[in-house]
């Protein structure tokens, strides 16, 4: 098995928008939840969103409700992580990340540091600055 890989990261304006990818190789959508996490300098990582499935919820930091939206492409083995409005605060290494679905339908891994989930894919640097 493949750990997931994100990629899309880069340099925007605020209020921009940017598209992050995960491919989760190895994966199956009806085992893993995938979503993503992100960690500024000088602070703790954070969960900023994980994709829904039958059973689990599609959840979002409250810091970015309204601005992000994750999406998934089944076929593809890929989750999308489509950022607008984008904030100097959202400013951060991104990481996609999965875990064992049968876990999340008990408990949202996505709330706090990400201990526990089961994959992490490489970081991808997201700067928002003019």
């Amino acid at each position: 098995l493949s750990a997931a890989a994100g990629v899309g990261g880069g340099l925007v304006q605020p209020g921009g928008s940017l598209r992050l990818s995960c491919t989760a190789s190895g994966l199956s959508f009806d085992e893993y939840v995938i979503g993503w996490f992100r960690q500024a300098p000088g602070k703790e990582r954070e969960g900023v969103s994980r994709m829904g499935t039958i059973d689990v919820s599609t959840y979002y930091a409250d810091s970015v409700k309204g601005r992000f939206t994750i999406s998934a492409d089944s076929a593809k083995s890929t989750v999308y992580l489509e950022m607008n409005s984008l904030k100097p605060e959202d400013t951060a290494v991104y990481f996609c990340a999965a875990s064992w679905v049968v876990k999340e339908r008990h408990t949202n891994g996505w709330r706090g540091k990400g201990l526990g989930l089961d994959y992490w894919g490489k970081g991808t640097q997201v700067t928002v600055s003019s």
